[in-house]
């Protein structure tokens, strides 16, 4: 009974419930702050949409976007259940959602879903809309980009913004993406990285690189930011506290 309890929408409702007003409860007591935002800035001021890109397991803390800027904002999450109480934890933040994973190019037979997705992305992003991409998610592996983010810049001809997101108080799971769960009353700090743009005629060689230059950018902003909350850059990015 417990384990049809535990599958059930109303399970999936109260987790979502609970979830929500413990993430609106960490960012309301916590200051948070958006490091290099200028490079945000010029992007956004030529009028164009953006790709902010930022690690799976900062997903609760990418909110404090929210109050820094007055476009609409797009969030790719999963198709499946664990989307639906994501996007219901987080609704009260104003954010879309785009439910799907993005296409990745050397997988053509599972793109049904990855297909749509990065249309709709696609179609947000020339109206001039925020794009924000996990791109080592849903299930990893941890802090590798995928190709489905470099192939959504270059169709779309949208820059790359990497994020690095961390902050001060909060657990750090054995999860696969390291999950950093802020505690209330912390210091918050987005750190954001050079745009990084994707031509429409690149070679796949060329793909490559450019997925290794956005993984290597997305590390250093996250260490930047983990710095800036007093954790510890450990290889592996998880960001343990640091030792007095």
């Amino acid at each position: 009974m417990l384990k049809n309890f535990a599958k059930s929408d109303l399970a999936a409702k109260i987790v979502a419930g609970l979830a929500g007003f413990y993430i609106r409860l960490v960012h309301a007591t916590s200051r948070w702050r958006l490091i290099d935002r200028e490079y945000y800035d010029i992007e956004r001021a030529k009028g164009k949409g953006v790709i902010l890109a930022f690690w799976h397991g900062r997903l609760m803390l990418a909110p404090a976007i929210r109050k820094e800027t007055d476009a609409r904002i797009f969030m790719l999450i999963s198709a499946h259940r664990d989307g639906d109480i994501i996007a219901d934890a987080v609704k009260s933040f104003d954010l879309d959602f785009i439910r799907g994973s993005a296409a990745n190019p050397k997988k053509s037979d599972k793109n049904k879903s990855g297909a749509a997705a990065t249309a709709q992305m696609h179609a947000a992003l020339k109206a001039g809309d925020i794009v924000g991409f996990t791109p080592d998610g849903p299930r990893g592996p941890r802090e590798r980009v995928k190709p489905g983010l470099i192939k959504l810049a270059q169709i779309s001809g949208a820059p790359i913004v990497p994020l690095g997101l961390s902050a001060s108080r909060g657990k750090i799971f054995k999860s696969w993406d390291r999950f950093l769960l802020a505690s209330p009353f912390s210091s918050g700090f987005a750190v954001v990285g050079a745009p990084i743009q994707v031509a429409s005629d690149i070679d796949n060689d060329a793909i490559e690189a450019l997925r290794i230059t956005v993984e290597n950018s997305l590390r250093d902003m996250t260490k930047r930011a983990n710095e800036m909350a007093g954790r510890d850059s450990k290889p592996d990015g998880t960001g343990e506290l640091a030792q007095n």
